[in-house]
Protein backbone atom coordinates (compact mmCIF):
# COMPACT_ATOMS: atom_id res chain seq x y z
CA UNK A 1 0.00 0.00 0.00
CA UNK A 2 2.54 2.27 0.73
CA UNK A 3 4.24 1.65 -2.44
CA UNK A 4 1.39 1.85 -4.51
CA UNK A 5 1.10 5.77 -2.78
CA UNK A 6 4.46 6.49 -3.32
CA UNK A 7 3.75 5.52 -7.05
CA UNK A 8 1.44 7.57 -7.57
CA UNK A 9 2.39 10.46 -5.81
CA UNK A 10 5.34 10.23 -8.05
CA UNK A 11 3.17 10.27 -10.98
CA UNK A 12 1.62 12.94 -10.00
CA UNK A 13 4.46 15.26 -9.76
CA UNK A 14 5.20 14.61 -13.51
CA UNK A 15 1.78 15.61 -13.98
CA UNK A 16 1.62 18.92 -11.91
CA UNK A 17 4.91 19.87 -12.58
CA UNK A 18 4.96 20.33 -16.10
CA UNK A 19 1.26 22.11 -15.44
CA UNK A 20 3.01 24.54 -13.39
CA UNK A 21 5.20 25.52 -15.45
CA UNK A 22 2.97 26.14 -18.85
CA UNK A 23 0.87 28.02 -16.09
CA UNK A 24 3.88 30.17 -15.21
CA UNK A 25 5.05 31.09 -18.84
CA UNK A 26 1.20 31.86 -19.83
CA UNK A 27 0.32 34.02 -17.06
CA UNK A 28 3.92 35.85 -17.37
CA UNK A 29 2.28 39.54 -17.63
CA UNK A 30 1.69 38.47 -13.76
CA UNK A 31 4.27 36.67 -12.58
CA UNK A 32 7.59 38.70 -13.51
CA UNK A 33 6.29 41.75 -11.93
CA UNK A 34 5.22 39.62 -8.83
CA UNK A 35 8.52 38.07 -8.27
CA UNK A 36 10.22 41.26 -9.60
CA UNK A 37 8.68 43.66 -6.97
CA UNK A 38 9.48 40.81 -4.63
CA UNK A 39 12.91 41.06 -4.89
CA UNK A 40 12.76 45.09 -4.94
CA UNK A 41 10.51 44.93 -1.55
CA UNK A 42 13.29 42.62 -0.17
CA UNK A 43 15.91 45.12 -0.43
CA UNK A 44 13.95 47.53 1.05
CA UNK A 45 12.46 45.70 3.69
CA UNK A 46 15.41 46.84 6.21
CA UNK A 47 15.10 50.53 5.75
CA UNK A 48 11.53 49.94 6.38
CA UNK A 49 11.82 48.05 9.84
CA UNK A 50 14.93 51.07 10.34
CA UNK A 51 11.88 53.91 9.65
CA UNK A 52 9.46 51.79 11.96
CA UNK A 53 11.87 51.42 14.38
CA UNK A 54 11.89 55.29 14.34
CA UNK A 55 7.90 55.48 14.79
CA UNK A 56 7.98 56.77 10.93
CA UNK A 57 4.33 56.29 9.80
CA UNK A 58 4.21 53.16 7.38
CA UNK A 59 2.44 55.31 4.79
CA UNK A 60 5.21 57.57 4.79
CA UNK A 61 8.04 54.67 4.89
CA UNK A 62 6.53 53.33 1.50
CA UNK A 63 6.46 56.82 -0.14
CA UNK A 64 10.21 57.50 0.48
CA UNK A 65 11.12 53.90 -0.83
CA UNK A 66 8.95 54.52 -3.94
CA UNK A 67 10.81 58.13 -4.34
CA UNK A 68 14.00 56.28 -3.66
CA UNK A 69 12.99 53.94 -6.74
CA UNK A 70 11.90 56.50 -8.52
CA UNK A 71 14.56 58.21 -8.42
CA UNK A 72 17.22 55.47 -9.39
CA UNK A 73 14.74 55.03 -12.88
CA UNK A 74 15.37 58.36 -13.19
CA UNK A 75 19.24 58.32 -13.15
CA UNK A 76 19.31 54.96 -15.82
CA UNK A 77 17.00 57.50 -18.09
CA UNK A 78 19.02 59.98 -17.53
CA UNK A 79 22.15 57.55 -19.07
CA UNK A 80 20.05 56.44 -21.21
CA UNK A 81 19.56 59.85 -22.55
CA UNK A 82 22.99 60.73 -22.59
CA UNK A 83 24.69 57.70 -24.60
CA UNK A 84 22.18 58.46 -26.91
CA UNK A 85 23.08 61.69 -27.33
CA UNK A 86 26.52 60.48 -28.12
CA UNK A 87 25.48 58.10 -30.40
CA UNK A 88 23.49 60.91 -32.10
CA UNK A 89 26.23 63.24 -32.41
CA UNK A 90 28.81 60.27 -33.29
CA UNK A 91 31.00 62.13 -36.12
CA UNK A 92 33.49 58.83 -36.34
CA UNK A 93 32.17 57.18 -39.45
CA UNK A 94 31.69 54.18 -37.00
CA UNK A 95 28.92 53.37 -39.93
CA UNK A 96 30.62 53.77 -43.00
CA UNK A 97 33.90 51.70 -40.99
CA UNK A 98 31.58 49.18 -40.43
CA UNK A 99 30.10 48.66 -43.67
CA UNK A 100 33.45 48.86 -44.94
CA UNK A 101 35.38 45.92 -42.75
CA UNK A 102 31.39 43.89 -43.27
CA UNK A 103 31.89 43.77 -46.96
CA UNK A 104 35.77 42.94 -46.54
CA UNK A 105 34.82 40.25 -44.63
CA UNK A 106 32.16 38.91 -46.56
CA UNK A 107 34.06 39.22 -50.19
CA UNK A 108 36.67 37.04 -48.08
CA UNK A 109 34.52 34.39 -46.40
CA UNK A 110 32.77 34.22 -50.16
CA UNK A 111 36.56 33.27 -51.36
CA UNK A 112 37.42 30.92 -49.20
CA UNK A 113 33.87 29.24 -48.48
CA UNK A 114 32.14 29.88 -51.46
CA UNK A 115 29.56 31.97 -49.28
CA UNK A 116 27.05 33.93 -51.88
CA UNK A 117 27.08 37.97 -50.82
CA UNK A 118 25.05 40.26 -52.27
CA UNK A 119 26.90 43.23 -52.63
CA UNK A 120 24.01 45.63 -53.94
CA UNK A 121 22.44 48.03 -51.28
CA UNK A 122 23.21 48.93 -47.40
CA UNK A 123 24.44 45.58 -45.74
CA UNK A 124 23.62 46.83 -42.13
CA UNK A 125 20.18 49.48 -43.71
CA UNK A 126 18.81 45.29 -44.05
CA UNK A 127 18.79 45.11 -40.48
CA UNK A 128 16.84 48.13 -40.06
CA UNK A 129 14.27 47.65 -42.51
CA UNK A 130 10.62 48.42 -41.81
CA UNK A 131 9.21 44.97 -41.38
CA UNK A 132 12.19 43.98 -39.24
CA UNK A 133 11.39 45.90 -36.42
CA UNK A 134 8.59 45.46 -34.05
CA UNK A 135 5.72 48.14 -33.50
CA UNK A 136 7.91 50.51 -30.98
CA UNK A 137 4.64 51.54 -29.83
CA UNK A 138 4.06 47.76 -28.71
CA UNK A 139 7.28 47.46 -26.77
CA UNK A 140 6.41 51.00 -25.01
CA UNK A 141 2.99 50.17 -24.04
CA UNK A 142 4.31 46.84 -22.77
CA UNK A 143 7.02 47.67 -20.81
CA UNK A 144 4.88 51.06 -19.08
CA UNK A 145 2.58 48.17 -18.09
CA UNK A 146 5.15 46.02 -16.39
CA UNK A 147 6.80 49.45 -14.85
CA UNK A 148 3.10 50.51 -13.38
CA UNK A 149 2.66 46.61 -12.59
CA UNK A 150 5.71 46.18 -10.67
CA UNK A 151 5.29 49.25 -8.50
CA UNK A 152 1.79 48.48 -7.83
CA UNK A 153 3.39 45.15 -6.11
CA UNK A 154 6.10 46.46 -4.55
CA UNK A 155 3.53 48.96 -2.68
CA UNK A 156 2.02 45.81 -1.55
CA UNK A 157 4.81 44.10 -0.82
CA UNK A 158 6.29 46.87 1.28
CA UNK A 159 3.03 47.47 3.35
CA UNK A 160 2.32 43.74 3.70
CA UNK A 161 -0.76 43.54 1.77
CA UNK A 162 0.94 40.52 0.36
CA UNK A 163 3.10 38.49 3.34
CA UNK A 164 5.79 36.16 2.23
CA UNK A 165 5.85 34.39 5.90
CA UNK A 166 2.01 34.18 6.04
CA UNK A 167 1.79 32.77 2.58
CA UNK A 168 5.33 30.10 3.56
CA UNK A 169 3.95 29.21 6.88
CA UNK A 170 0.02 28.57 5.31
CA UNK A 171 1.07 27.10 1.91
CA UNK A 172 4.28 25.37 2.11
CA UNK A 173 6.17 25.16 5.55
CA UNK A 174 2.87 25.16 7.77
CA UNK A 175 4.77 25.45 11.51
CA UNK A 176 5.51 28.72 12.56
CA UNK A 177 8.83 28.61 13.51
CA UNK A 178 10.18 26.61 10.25
CA UNK A 179 8.36 29.23 8.45
CA UNK A 180 10.24 32.06 10.25
CA UNK A 181 13.52 30.45 10.15
CA UNK A 182 13.14 29.56 6.29
CA UNK A 183 12.08 33.25 5.64
CA UNK A 184 14.51 35.04 7.19
CA UNK A 185 17.41 32.79 5.57
CA UNK A 186 15.37 33.64 2.25
CA UNK A 187 15.52 37.48 2.80
CA UNK A 188 19.30 37.23 4.23
CA UNK A 189 20.45 35.66 1.37
CA UNK A 190 18.34 37.80 -1.60
CA UNK A 191 19.50 40.99 -0.07
CA UNK A 192 22.52 40.09 0.36
CA UNK A 193 22.29 38.90 -3.57
CA UNK A 194 20.86 41.94 -5.21
CA UNK A 195 22.85 43.96 -2.85
CA UNK A 196 26.51 42.01 -4.45
CA UNK A 197 24.59 41.74 -7.73
CA UNK A 198 23.93 45.36 -7.59
CA UNK A 199 27.81 46.65 -6.62
CA UNK A 200 29.89 44.06 -8.96
CA UNK A 201 27.50 45.23 -12.18
CA UNK A 202 28.41 48.70 -11.24
CA UNK A 203 32.13 48.55 -10.71
CA UNK A 204 31.89 46.15 -13.90
CA UNK A 205 30.03 49.26 -16.09
CA UNK A 206 32.22 51.46 -14.75
CA UNK A 207 35.31 50.36 -15.25
CA UNK A 208 34.40 49.13 -19.06
CA UNK A 209 33.11 52.68 -19.80
CA UNK A 210 36.70 53.64 -18.41
CA UNK A 211 38.34 51.66 -20.60
CA UNK A 212 36.09 52.32 -23.43
CA UNK A 213 37.60 55.72 -23.07
CA UNK A 214 41.34 55.11 -22.02
CA UNK A 215 41.66 52.75 -25.75
CA UNK A 216 39.79 55.57 -27.60
CA UNK A 217 36.73 53.30 -28.13
CA UNK A 218 33.75 55.66 -29.27
CA UNK A 219 30.17 55.51 -26.86
CA UNK A 220 31.99 54.71 -23.71
CA UNK A 221 28.47 55.98 -21.80
CA UNK A 222 26.37 53.31 -23.82
CA UNK A 223 28.93 50.49 -23.34
CA UNK A 224 29.71 51.11 -19.08
CA UNK A 225 25.53 51.14 -19.19
CA UNK A 226 25.22 47.66 -21.17
CA UNK A 227 27.86 46.36 -19.32
CA UNK A 228 26.43 46.83 -16.29
CA UNK A 229 22.96 46.13 -17.38
CA UNK A 230 23.73 42.92 -19.33
CA UNK A 231 26.32 41.59 -15.76
CA UNK A 232 22.34 41.00 -14.16
CA UNK A 233 22.25 38.13 -16.35
CA UNK A 234 24.45 35.67 -14.96
CA UNK A 235 26.96 33.90 -16.76
CA UNK A 236 26.11 34.50 -19.83
CA UNK A 237 25.93 38.24 -19.91
CA UNK A 238 30.01 38.34 -19.24
CA UNK A 239 30.35 36.81 -22.25
CA UNK A 240 27.75 38.61 -24.27
CA UNK A 241 29.52 41.85 -23.35
CA UNK A 242 33.10 40.71 -24.30
CA UNK A 243 31.89 39.37 -27.53
CA UNK A 244 29.87 42.53 -28.69
CA UNK A 245 32.24 44.91 -27.33
CA UNK A 246 35.21 42.91 -28.96
CA UNK A 247 32.93 43.15 -32.31
CA UNK A 248 32.56 46.55 -31.49
CA UNK A 249 36.08 47.43 -31.31
CA UNK A 250 37.54 45.38 -34.29
CA UNK A 251 35.34 47.71 -36.83
CA UNK A 252 36.63 50.81 -35.11
CA UNK A 253 40.25 50.04 -34.03
CA UNK A 254 42.97 48.66 -36.38
CA UNK A 255 43.99 45.15 -36.00
CA UNK A 256 46.74 45.76 -33.83
CA UNK A 257 48.14 45.03 -30.63
CA UNK A 258 45.48 48.15 -28.99
CA UNK A 259 42.91 46.18 -30.05
CA UNK A 260 44.36 43.03 -28.46
CA UNK A 261 44.97 44.93 -24.64
CA UNK A 262 41.47 46.63 -25.27
CA UNK A 263 40.12 43.03 -25.07
CA UNK A 264 42.12 41.87 -22.36
CA UNK A 265 41.23 44.82 -20.56
CA UNK A 266 37.33 44.26 -21.12
CA UNK A 267 37.57 40.59 -20.03
CA UNK A 268 40.51 41.66 -17.21
CA UNK A 269 37.31 43.70 -15.55
CA UNK A 270 35.47 40.96 -15.71
CA UNK A 271 37.28 38.39 -14.09
CA UNK A 272 37.91 40.32 -11.46
CA UNK A 273 34.53 41.51 -10.30
CA UNK A 274 32.65 38.42 -11.59
CA UNK A 275 35.07 35.67 -10.61
CA UNK A 276 36.92 36.91 -8.29
CA UNK A 277 35.13 39.32 -6.30
CA UNK A 278 31.79 38.38 -6.67
CA UNK A 279 31.68 35.16 -5.08
CA UNK A 280 33.81 36.47 -2.21
CA UNK A 281 31.31 38.74 -1.36
CA UNK A 282 28.17 35.41 -1.99
CA UNK A 283 29.90 33.81 0.49
CA UNK A 284 28.76 29.92 0.84
CA UNK A 285 24.81 31.11 0.64
CA UNK A 286 25.32 30.50 -2.82
CA UNK A 287 27.02 27.98 -2.73
CA UNK A 288 25.11 26.06 -6.25
CA UNK A 289 25.81 23.91 -8.67
CA UNK A 290 27.20 25.07 -12.07
CA UNK A 291 25.33 22.59 -14.12
CA UNK A 292 22.18 23.34 -12.03
CA UNK A 293 22.96 27.17 -12.65
CA UNK A 294 22.74 26.14 -16.66
CA UNK A 295 19.84 24.78 -16.27
CA UNK A 296 18.10 27.32 -13.93
CA UNK A 297 19.11 29.37 -17.05
CA UNK A 298 18.18 27.39 -19.65
CA UNK A 299 14.86 27.11 -17.82
CA UNK A 300 13.81 30.54 -16.60
CA UNK A 301 15.25 31.68 -19.72
CA UNK A 302 12.42 29.96 -22.13
CA UNK A 303 9.60 30.64 -19.53
CA UNK A 304 10.15 34.32 -18.76
CA UNK A 305 12.72 35.38 -21.60
CA UNK A 306 15.44 38.13 -20.08
CA UNK A 307 13.72 38.40 -17.33
CA UNK A 308 13.75 34.93 -16.51
CA UNK A 309 16.96 34.83 -17.34
CA UNK A 310 18.30 37.34 -14.71
CA UNK A 311 15.96 36.19 -11.98
CA UNK A 312 17.12 32.36 -12.41
CA UNK A 313 19.53 32.44 -9.24
CA UNK A 314 17.68 34.02 -6.97
CA UNK A 315 14.65 31.97 -7.72
CA UNK A 316 16.96 28.97 -7.59
CA UNK A 317 18.12 29.81 -3.86
CA UNK A 318 14.68 30.27 -2.63
CA UNK A 319 14.20 27.13 -4.23
CA UNK A 320 16.78 25.64 -2.38
CA UNK A 321 16.30 26.93 1.04
CA UNK A 322 12.71 25.77 0.88
CA UNK A 323 13.95 22.27 -0.07
CA UNK A 324 16.48 22.15 2.54
CA UNK A 325 13.18 22.52 4.68
CA UNK A 326 11.49 19.05 4.66
CA UNK A 327 13.39 15.38 5.09
CA UNK A 328 12.42 14.11 1.71
CA UNK A 329 13.57 16.74 -0.18
CA UNK A 330 17.30 17.61 1.42
CA UNK A 331 18.52 15.44 -1.21
CA UNK A 332 17.48 17.65 -4.06
CA UNK A 333 18.69 20.57 -2.53
CA UNK A 334 22.04 19.27 -1.58
CA UNK A 335 22.35 18.56 -5.67
CA UNK A 336 21.67 22.29 -6.38
CA UNK A 337 24.57 22.95 -3.51
CA UNK A 338 27.93 23.04 -5.35
CA UNK A 339 31.82 23.55 -3.74
CA UNK A 340 31.98 26.90 -2.50
CA UNK A 341 32.32 29.71 -4.41
CA UNK A 342 31.12 28.69 -7.52
CA UNK A 343 28.08 30.40 -8.45
CA UNK A 344 29.16 33.04 -10.91
CA UNK A 345 31.93 31.37 -13.03
CA UNK A 346 32.73 33.64 -15.45
CA UNK A 347 35.60 33.97 -18.27
CA UNK A 348 38.59 32.72 -17.42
Amino acid sequence: MLEQRRTTNILLLFIVVPVVFYLLKILSFIFIPLISSMFIALLFLPLMRWLGRRNVPRLLSIILVIALIVAGVMIGVELVQLSSKQILSNDTGFFGKAEVKIHDLMLYMQDRFGIDYEQDGNFLAQFFEKENIGSTFDFVRKFLTNILMIVFFTILWLSESINMHNVLNNTILKRKHTSVKAFMKIERDLITFIKVKFLVSLLTGIFTGLACVFFDVSFPIFWGLFAFLINFVQMVGSFISVILLSIFAFVELDPSSTLFFFIVAISGVQVLFGAILEPVFMGKSFSINVIAVLIMLMLWGFIWGIPGLIMAIPITVFIKIILEQFPGTKVIASLLSGPERSISPRIK
